[in-house]
C-alpha cells in the first residue's frame, strides 16, 4: 500500500511538473512567433487577455461542467475541439486529446485556437473574451514586453 501511495505522489508531482503558468510578455513572444498575433486580425493583446481571463495562462488550468470540460490556457471545450474520452457527442475538430492541452507546450493549443478563431464566432467563441476584452483598452496585457 505504501508503494502505491508513493508511485501517486511521483505521478502526480510529475505530471504537474509538466504544467506551467506563463508571464504575458512570454505569451507576447509565443504569440508573435507562431503567428497567433494578428491572426485573422486579432491582436496579441487580445490574446493574452482572453487567456488571463480563461486560465490566469496555467496550461494545467481545467473547468468541468456537466457534459463537458475547459482545458489548458485558452479554455478549449472537449464538446466541439478535443478529445477526453468523457464527452458525449463529441466532435473533436481540431483533431487532438484534451490531455495534450495541459502541458507546458502551448504550441498545439495555439493551433487549436487557431482553428476555432477561423470558425464563424471567430475569438467570440470565447465567453471571457466577450465578457473582458472585446472592446476594453487592452494595451496592458502586453506593456513592457
Amino acid at each position: 500500500m505504501k508503494v502505491l501511495l508513493c508511485l501517486g505522489f511521483f505521478l502526480c508531482f510529475y505530471l504537474s511538473s509538466e504544467a506551467k503558468i506563463y508571464t504575458k510578455c512570454e505569451l507576447y513572444r509565443l504569440f508573435q512567433e507562431t503567428g497567433l498575433s494578428k491572426f485573422r486580425g486579432i491582436s496579441a493583446a487580445n490574446w493574452i487577455c482572453l487567456a488571463y481571463y480563461e486560465s490566469k495562462y496555467n496550461t494545467a488550468a481545467i473547468t468541468r461542467y456537466w457534459q463537458s470540460s475547459d482545458y489548458g490556457i485558452f479554455q478549449i471545450n472537449s464538446k466541439f475541439w478535443c478529445n477526453d474520452g468523457k464527452t458525449p457527442g463529441a466532435v473533436n475538430a481540431c483533431h487532438m486529446s484534451c490531455q495534450s492541452l495541459l502541458n507546458d507546450n502551448i504550441y498545439d493549443d495555439i493551433e487549436c485556437a487557431k482553428r476555432v478563431a477561423r470558425d464563424p464566432n471567430g475569438i467570440r467563441a470565447w465567453v471571457a473574451w466577450r465578457n473582458h476584452c472585446r472592446g476594453k483598452d487592452l494595451s496592458q496585457f502586453t506593456a513592457g514586453c
